[in-house]
């Protein structure tokens, strides 16, 4: 890497949660534990937590999430659906960036392979040095987003040649997410010979404990359905908000998804449609969780109908989305752009006052949002 030439690389990097490397009891034991060892996910003392998780949860869990994975595990190519939707998304993402551009497009997990601390040294390999990161998850938690950052941080420190680094925002009422989602919701309604009485927003739980403690993730949940509302055009008790997976005793964000879809049918809400938007690509918790375990619930407590609503995976929208956010937050790092720049620095003369010129102007200003 040489990070003084004008020709050396960028690279981006996406970034979700994890999966294991296969729906048997071993693997899926490896992830989860990685998963539920991250102090982020689980705010316990670890002096604890982890005898708890190490002798007692995971001797049983890994059996009934194993199950859930085999139900929703893509056969063909052997992964787990947001394994195969990440990588998919990566492409398609590569396709618009690589080439002309200069720019890598990689892939990662959270928890599981490929890791960060593994595709952040392939790119640097690759002569990238500058690398941003794209954490896919439309709204801000410390349990997801944070924990992203710390991994991509914590690699940075075993690497004596470090690139730079930037990583994007939560993005939970940008307009390319809102338009895609919207648009899945109206393609896949309008495929039904049945209306549904009721839309439900179905977002992964976090404990209130962690709420209170500052994290702001039920504020841009709420930010994400107030924009997909106005979108859609229906009003909250057309479109209520609800969590789901919550795990423990102590109390999460509320209502749970479970209780209230299982009590609507005794309301005389009987043909119901579901769709997760803090999810940017279908995973156990939509596919098994909403599409399975809670369509069974619901039916079984007298509803008629149930439709899952699939996440944006690797349709035209979430790559617009995504290539958004890299014009968004590449701004300045493209090869063109630092010439571009470079010769204007070089050409500037700061004797000149052109205030006059200006005046009256609005501003440009280089890392604006650009709606695409």
């Amino acid at each position: 890497m040489n990070s003084n030439t004008i020709g050396s690389k960028s690279g981006v990097l996406l970034v979700n949660l994890g999966t294991p490397e296969g729906p048997d009891y071993w693997s899926v034991r490896c992830y989860l534990s990685e998963f539920l060892s991250d102090p982020r996910v689980i705010e316990i003392n670890p002096l604890w937590w982890q005898p708890l998780l190490q002798a007692v949860i995971l001797t049983s869990r890994p059996f009934r999430t194993g199950a859930a994975y085999r139900r929703i595990w893509c056969r063909d190519s052997n992964e787990s659906p947001l394994r195969r939707y990440t990588r998919m998304q990566s492409a398609e993402l590569a396709s618009q960036w690589e080439g002309e551009r200069g720019v890598l497009v990689a892939w990662a997990m959270r928890y599981g392979r490929p890791s960060i601390a593994q595709r952040l040294e392939y790119l640097a390999a690759e002569g990238c040095d500058r690398i941003l990161v794209v954490p896919l998850y439309p709204q801000y938690s410390a349990a997801t987003t944070a924990t992203v950052n710390d991994a991509v941080f914590r690699a940075l420190m075993h690497m004596r040649h470090q690139p730079a680094i930037r990583t994007v925002p939560s993005f939970p009422d940008h307009p390319l997410y809102i338009s895609g989602v919207a648009n899945r919701v109206r393609a896949t309604l309008g495929s039904l010979y049945w209306e549904p009485d009721l839309l439900v927003g179905s977002f992964h739980g976090l404990p209130q404990r962690y709420v209170s403690a500052g994290d702001p993730y039920p504020a841009e949940c709420e930010q994400t359905m107030i924009a997909l509302r106005q979108e859609l055009g229906l009003p909250p008790e057309r479109f209520p908000m609800t969590f789901q997976s919550r795990f423990g005793r102590e109390p999460w964000l509320m209502p749970y998804t479970d209780e209230y879809v299982a009590a609507l049918p005794a309301q005389g809400v009987k043909r119901i449609a579901v769709m997760a938007p803090g999810f940017i690509a279908d995973c156990i918790e939509t596919l098994d969780e909403l599409g399975s375990e809670l369509r069974e619930s619901f039916l079984a407590q007298g509803g008629e109908h149930f439709c899952l609503i699939p996440c944006l995976n690797d349709s035209p929208e979430a790559t617009r989305l995504l290539s958004a956010l890299v014009v968004e937050e590449l701004a300045g790092w493209t090869p063109g752009e630092r010439v571009r720049r470079l010769e204007e620095i070089r050409t500037f003369n700061p004797n000149h006052d052109d205030r006059s010129e200006q005046s009256g102007r609005r501003p440009r200003l280089a890392g604006g949002r650009q709606h695409l």
